[in-house]
């Protein structure tokens, strides 16, 4: 099994993506397992989840010298113009507060009724190897906003987004569940199909 390193410090997106590849033949390990400094940090300047993700795996490649895996992944709001979009970890601020970050999104739709609050999540995966070679998939679930949160499980915007067809929110769901229908799971199905 082929030993990745996982770009992100985020350890609920390092559990989704190892319980996907490792069906592929990869084992992801935490960047920090790999020698990556714990203060080490890629200066997301880029105006896309590809080029965000291009930029986090190349990075943590070149640090470490083994194939790295990178996503951006974000929320996109039509009402909101698409927002937050690639800014979705800092939506409400620098310091990333998931909370702060929902109550924005909620505060914004206020008044805005169910069937306008389509949205959807975004995830873009990049596999950057150290021959110079670069896989990047893009996966995205359809879904609704609804107007308060539900739900205890995963993380981010999930107890507010409701996929297509389910009355239940991300975070209503089980891993497994929302592991078979995520944006996460879409673009690594396509990485699959891309390196298989």
């Amino acid at each position: 099994m082929e030993k990745i390193v996982a770009a992100t410090k985020n350890k609920g997106k390092i559990k989704e993506i190892d319980a996907i590849t490792s069906q592929l033949g990869f084992s992801v390990i935490p960047r920090d397992e790999a020698g990556v400094p714990e203060e080490f940090d890629t200066d997301e300047t880029g105006t896309t989840f590809e080029e965000n993700s291009e930029l986090k795996a190349v990075d943590i490649m070149k640090l470490t010298g083994m194939t790295a895996v990178a996503d951006d992944s974000g929320l996109e709001v039509d009402a909101l113009g698409g927002e937050p979009g690639v800014y979705s970890a800092r939506y409400a601020g620098e310091e990333h507060n998931d909370q702060a970050n929902r109550t924005l999104v909620l505060s914004k739709l206020e008044g805005v009724p169910f069937e306008k609050r389509t949205a959807r999540f975004v995830c873009v995966v990049t596999l950057a190897r150290p021959d110079g070679s670069k896989v990047v998939a893009r996966g995205t679930v359809e879904g609704h906003i609804i107007e308060e949160e539900r739900g205890t499980n995963g993380f981010g915007y999930d107890p507010i987004f409701m996929p297509e067809g389910y009355d239940r929110t991300f975070a209503e769901m089980t891993a497994e569940e929302k592991n078979g229908i995520s944006h996460r799971a879409n673009a690594l199905k396509k990485l699959e199909e891309m390196l298989g």
